[in-house]
């Protein structure tokens, strides 16, 4: 267990305002829930699109290729608002039954793929803003495109299995 059981007693006590409210409004409930599940379905729809595209435009030419870079460029920030309301969101069920979230091994492998998912979004981000100054710089930037390979899998990847997390997790607390 990540904190010790007086420790955890503490928590839920000064958060029983927010589990009674959260607990006793079917409308809370359902908004907080329905903000967290929504903005997964906006945030990973519009990366798996964006991983798609990217992917195809492995064996695209250099202007085709430049405009997949403009499309990437502007789906990260849809991504990662949707990215944020799903932290704030997750947060605030987690501690709506916080002694049950954190002592579930699954609440921690979500959080984790989450981070992970973050991670490869950062590294994807960096990647592509290099693509895009190899590619204006008359370069092919065919490394970077195999880097951009990667990361587009590994985000499909984590974006699934966050998912299954979440689920996994809901069934299982």
């Amino acid at each position: 267990m990540v904190l010790s059981t007086s420790a955890l007693q503490s928590l839920a006590h000064a958060l029983q305002p927010w589990q009674s409210i959260y607990s006793s409004s079917k409308i809370v409930a359902t908004i907080v829930t329905s903000l967290h599940v929504t903005a997964l379905l906006f945030g990973g729809g519009f990366a798996v699109a964006a991983d798609r595209t990217t992917l195809r435009a492995l064996s695209w030419d250099g202007n085709a290729r430049r405009g997949a870079l403009d499309e990437l460029d502007v789906v990260h920030t849809p991504v990662l608002m949707a990215i944020t309301l799903s932290f704030i969101t997750g947060i605030l069920l987690a501690t709506a039954d916080i002694e049950t979230f954190v002592k579930s091994p699954y609440f921690w492998v979500k959080l984790s793929l989450v981070a992970l998912l973050l991670l490869n979004g950062v590294f994807l981000r960096g990647t592509e803003r290099a693509a895009r100054a190899a590619v204006a710089a008359g370069a092919s930037g065919d490394d970077l495109y195999a880097r951009l390979k990667v990361t587009s899998w590994l985000s499909i990847a984590l974006w699934t299995a966050v998912l299954i997390a979440g689920v996994t997790l809901t069934n299982a607390a």
